[in-house]
């Protein structure tokens, strides 16, 4: 296990080289850089602006530029935003929390809701129950994330029973521990549960079929057979076979939430990583935009790591092969 495990971690490494080169590349074709928008100030000067691009290499071809970032980038140096004037790990940092707290939180509503609906759909097969869970996972499935995070924002501008925007209210430092924590979860439910409808609707599908598949197997059969009690049958004996396969798409699920949370962020404005790549794109500000793709692409990476773990733990096939 331990010998798949670092075939998979190696495996990282031209991945990421592979997304900071391509990144840099896509950055050199667009015309200009972060202080193209400067010229036009009577404050500096040509020759200041020459002295800043000199400095932070942008007068050099893009891939003299890459192994620059390079370089700084295995010290643990990810670069200097020109934007915010401040080193891109320590911007990062906030922002990578957010999203990864906006990402944890729908993990649990996802998982929370879509395994026991699944369930539930699965043993009242063909009923309201099951009806009412399929056309829960129709429209999760087919309302597209852009237009469920514009209906919920006019939804709570609508009622005023959420924010409209931001992770903190403006006097959440003047507040005690708890009421923190409030006015964060506050702030966080709406997006995480906009974040989790779509990953929700089809793990709930899944889970209804992998158990329908196991109710109809020789084993439960045998079970019925003996006198055991429906309810025995269903979570004694089908329920752990059929929720066996979901940890193989559990890591797949979470890279999928964490793509989802860059889309989510940006409508709902949650100050996480995928806001912040919008705004260093916006600003040009190229070392924060290789930043922020880079450490995006660890989480995404991470995601698929975590479910690779899962598939070889549960099925030790998979790591033989390796």
């Amino acid at each position: 296990m331990w010998q798949f495990v670092l075939k998979r971690l190696l495996h990282l490494i031209p991945i990421l080289l592979g997304v900071s080169l391509l990144t840099f590349l896509l950055m050199s074709m667009t015309p200009g850089d972060y202080y193209t928008a400067l010229e036009n100030n009577p404050q500096i000067t040509p020759q200041k602006l020459i002295e800043l691009r000199a400095k932070w290499h942008l007068d050099q071809p893009w891939h003299v530029q890459y192994f620059h970032w390079l370089k700084n980038a295995l010290q643990g140096d990810l670069g200097y935003s020109m934007a915010y004037k401040v080193a891109a790990t320590e911007l990062i940092g906030s922002r990578l929390w957010n999203t990864f707290l906006l990402s944890f939180v729908a993990t649990i509503i996802t998982w929370a809701v879509a395994v026991p609906l699944g369930i539930w759909a699965a043993v009242k097969k063909d009923s309201w129950v099951d009806r009412l869970c399929a056309g829960i996972a129709f429209l999760g499935l087919s309302i597209p994330e852009v237009l469920l995070a514009l209906l919920a924002l006019l939804f709570a501008y609508a009622t005023g029973w959420f924010p409209v925007g931001g992770a903190q209210s403006p006097l959440h430092d003047t507040m005690n521990g708890w009421e923190q924590f409030r006015d964060r979860c506050h702030h966080l439910l709406l997006p995480a549960v906009v974040l989790a409808a779509s990953s929700l609707a089809g793990i709930m599908r899944q889970m209804r079929s992998n158990l329908l598949d196991t109710l109809r197997a020789e084993y439960v059969t045998a079970a019925r057979a003996k006198g055991l009690s429906e309810g025995w049958v269903v979570y004694k004996h089908a329920l752990r076979n059929a929720i066996n396969p979901l940890l193989t798409i559990f890591g797949y699920s979470l890279a999928g939430l964490l793509s989802g949370a860059f889309i989510v962020e940006n409508i709902m404005a949650w100050p996480g990583l995928g806001r912040l790549t919008l705004e260093a794109l916006s600003a040009k500000d190229y070392p924060l935009v290789v930043a922020t793709v880079v450490m995006a692409t660890g989480l995404l990476v991470a995601g698929n790591f975590v479910a690779d773990i899962l598939l070889a733990w549960s099925d030790p096939r998979i790591r033989l092969k390796e």
